[in-house]
């Protein structure tokens, strides 16, 4: 079992093409199942999640394919 406060120490990589997509922000939990239903990664150029103009990357669960120590992989053809 992995804590969210964990989660968000990970790096997310695109194992499509091997880009850094950057560290996991937050995370959407369904409330009506509490399953966890994706990450969250803020979009580039965001101070403390202010200033930007671009919305925030949200990637499905059904995206990750594997969380390891340091990483967590995803499936992003559209990210």
């Amino acid at each position: 079992m992995i804590k969210t406060s964990e989660l968000k120490q990970k790096e997310v990589i695109n194992i499509n093409d091997g880009r850094r997509l950057g560290l996991v922000s937050d995370v959407e939990i369904n409330m009506e199942t509490g399953n966890l239903e994706a990450i969250i990664i803020p979009a580039g150029g965001k101070f403390l999640g202010l200033f930007s103009k671009e919305n925030d990357m949200v990637i499905n669960w059904t995206s990750i394919k594997k969380i390891g120590v340091d990483v967590i992989l995803v499936d992003g053809s559209g990210y």
